[in-house]
């Protein structure tokens, strides 16, 4: 999948990089094709009476006869951003309904207290390793469930989200540190922060949960300055690593959630540790032909290999969190037009969704490629029909909608309260807060039915 999802950004990003790209882009290319010719030999692993796929799949044969149908919950759980885009971009639904197969699937065989354990049977739903966490094997998976939201706009899959971090906030948080649960009963299996858990902060931070973000991100900081890199397994009573996982591969997760936080509260703290990590990578780690894994923290000696994501993660992540002017961050306030074969196309205006190996995926490109754009027609019709019921005094707008509704789904009486202004805000609310491109980028996502706003 990372593959999928290197093809898909890299052909998002082409014309933007000076390549020249083919008639019908972003709706064709051949990034485009060789993504979609990676993801097509994936969907044999799903064929299990589940849904959720086989963990490995060969690329020229499908599943191997004798494959392990035992499956961590993050190798489940990680398809929807890719595999979304990939089927708005090709029209082909296959993909995305694969992956939306397998979430609902981890989703129904959760524990009666909410939580899914490491690893899963995907052929009997029979949960083989059952500690509960946020760390290595369950990571990705509710990543996805957020990130799958946002960059879809689907109130279901943030649902699914929310009620999990009510679950992991009752059985696993202890002062702002997230422990190993077993996932029937919540009780304490592996009192350990692992370095993989440190992508957290930066996912509560788009949830608007950002108080408690930085609380646990500066408990993640100060393990950071104890050894100068985050090790392995960090043991939290005795406040110490953990036999045979005193490494550091130069992981990315801290640095993202730094740029995440850093976006979201401008603390100068998170530049002094962007800085420090800097000067500690440099100082520690780099060697004549690049960066090395640091092999032990406790006195710093070097292993001979350096991890792939330390040029495509944790070097980008720490490049964006100094580089506050960069394209990525873009706020809507500038964009570009294209032209494709089902109409004119905004893209480039930001609100970017990062995979999980830090590839930027443009949320406003899966909406090129359709032959007609139902999201817009489907919330202008809602616009008209609530200041239509309004001005007839008629207003009992019980239907609910995953899109479209935003803030006109109001309570009848805060709609008749706002009658005096129906005539001069109607016209508008039906066209010019949709295409608006200096309004703020919250308002407009509130108007698209975006439930994700600040204190929520």
């Amino acid at each position: 999948v990372p593959v999928v999802g290197g093809l898909l950004s890299a052909h998002l990003l082409s014309k933007k990089a000076g390549v020249e790209v083919e008639a019908g882009w972003p709706c064709s290319g051949r990034l485009l094709r060789m993504a979609e010719e990676a993801a097509r030999k994936l969907l044999p692993a799903f064929q299990t009476p589940t849904g959720m796929p086989y963990g490995t799949v060969n690329l020229l044969h499908g599943v191997n006869p004798g494959e392990t149908p035992v499956t961590c919950t993050a190798g489940i759980g990680t398809f929807i951003v890719e595999f979304a885009t990939l089927s708005h971009l090709t029209g082909d639904p296959v993909f995305e309904d694969v992956a939306r197969k397998a979430l609902k699937a981890l989703w129904k065989n959760r524990s009666d207290i909410g939580l899914v354990g490491n690893h899963i049977d995907v052929l009997t739903s029979k949960w083989v390793a059952q500690d509960a966490g946020i760390g290595a094997g369950v990571d990705s998976y509710f990543e996805y469930l957020v990130k799958g939201a946002i960059l879809l706009q689907d109130e279901e899959l943030m649902s699914m989200f929310l009620e999990y971090n009510k679950a992991i906030k009752n059985y696993t948080k202890f002062d702002d540190w997230y422990l190993w649960v077993q996932m029937y009963k919540g009780t304490v299996s592996m009192p350990v922060f692992q370095s993989l858990e440190a992508y957290w902060p930066g996912l509560q931070s788009l949830i608007g949960d950002v108080d408690t973000a930085m609380r646990t991100f500066l408990n993640y900081y100060t393990v950071w300055k104890q050894f100068g890199g985050l090790p392995e397994f960090y043991n939290i009573p005795q406040g110490y690593t953990v036999d045979k996982r005193e490494g550091y591969p130069l992981r990315p997760e801290l640095f993202e959630s730094a740029m995440y936080l850093y976006r979201a509260t401008r603390d100068p703290t998170l530049l002094e540790l962007g800085r420090d990590a800097v000067e500690s990578i440099e100082k520690i780690s780099k060697v004549d032909c690049g960066f090395a894994t640091i092999k032990d923290l406790r006195d710093h000696r070097l292993d001979n290999r350096m991890e792939s994501f330390f040029l495509a993660e944790t070097v980008k992540y720490l490049y964006l969190l100094f580089d506050p002017d960069n394209f990525i961050h873009n706020d809507g306030s500038v964009f570009d037009v294209v032209i494709t074969p089902y109409g004119e196309c905004v893209l480039n205006a930001g609100g970017y969704v990062f995979n999980t190996e830090a590839h930027p995926i443009d949320p406003a490109a899966l909406h090129c490629c359709r032959k007609r754009k139902e999201e817009q027609w489907e919330v202008e019709d809602l616009m008209r029909e609530f200041y239509s019921l309004k001005k007839n005094k008629k207003f009992t707008f019980k239907r609910t909608s995953n899109r479209g509704e935003g803030e006109s789904a109001k309570d009848p009486e805060d709609a008749s309260s706002e009658r005096g202004g129906e005539k001069r805000n109607s016209r508008k609310h039906s066209h010019s807060l949709l295409s608006c491109p200096s309004q703020s980028f919250n308002s407009k996502l509130a108007v698209l039915g975006q439930v994700f706003l600040d204190n929520t």
